[in-house]
């Protein structure tokens, strides 16, 4: 069986997986969602089995799991009309297949010294990244809970994705001690803008917007610094986006 068979393959269970949790009932809904997620693990290893091994590439798992988990519990936010459910399985569809792609051109580049399409490969990644963190911060500024029950939720899903997005620039087969150095402290001054969230009356929209732009400037600056680009050019056109973003949710706030 071809790898590109096992990509489309992958792609239509798991989309059919959700079609068939939303024919279930409530009680059974976040279970399901839990099972698909380890669900996506399984059959992402399935896919991918030949790059994988018991080293650092067993990372490129991670951000297809946690695309599943986003879009699953964005899917429960949505409206139950068909309409709006529809888009969200063709874009899951789409999400999965190209990440099966992306994941498949990061672990062949962990064996190899270059291959092609790696740098479109990375900034698709970079993306999907940045998707996937709207997603989940949105799912969880949406459960308006204690900030001492939330910010454990931030700091542990925005240290996954800033891990899996530095490594994607390594791409060693051993851990690297600056690569989880520069999660942790990308981690933990993400949390730090959530604590401002819980004092802002902001939306569950505009404040997942801020915290992905947050994601995209400690994201784009590390994987920049990573690469050795890290030129004054780029770091003020991260820091006009960020600022671009922050004016945005300034002007969209409702202090009355």
């Amino acid at each position: 069986m071809s790898k590109r068979f096992r990509f489309i393959l992958t792609s239509t269970i798991l989309s059919v997986g959700f079609i068939i949790i939303q024919f279930l009932q409530d009680s059974y809904k976040f279970p399901s969602i839990a099972a698909l997620v380890v669900l996506t693990a399984i059959l992402f290893f399935w896919s991918l089995r030949e790059g994988l091994g018991k080293n650092m590439t067993l990372v490129s798992l991670v951000l297809p799991v946690l695309f599943t988990l986003g879009v699953g519990i964005f899917w429960f936010l949505l409206p139950s009309s068909l309409y709006a459910k529809i888009p969200i399985v063709l874009f899951f569809a789409a999400g999965v297949y190209v990440l099966c792609l992306t994941m498949n051109i990061y672990t062949v580049s962990a064996t190899r010294t270059t291959i092609a399409l790696l740098r479109a490969a990375r900034g698709v990644g970079f993306v999907l990244t940045l998707v996937t963190a709207f997603l989940i911060f949105n799912a969880i500024l949406s459960l308006r809970q204690n900030v001492l029950f939330m910010l454990p939720l931030y700091f542990i899903s925005s240290f996954l994705l800033f891990f899996q997005g530095f490594w994607s620039i390594e791409l060693e087969r051993t851990i690297q001690k600056k690569v989880v150095y520069m999660s942790l402290i990308s981690a933990f001054v993400l949390t730090q803008f959530a604590v401002g969230i819980f004092f802002w009356p902001v939306t569950v929209v505009v404040g997942s917007l801020f915290l992905t732009s947050g994601v995209y400037l400690l994201l784009g600056l590390g994987q920049a610094r990573l690469e050795e680009r890290l030129f004054p050019v780029t770091i003020r056109e991260y820091l006009t986006v960020g600022l671009v973003v922050l004016l945005g949710m300034l002007f969209a706030t409702r202090w009355g």
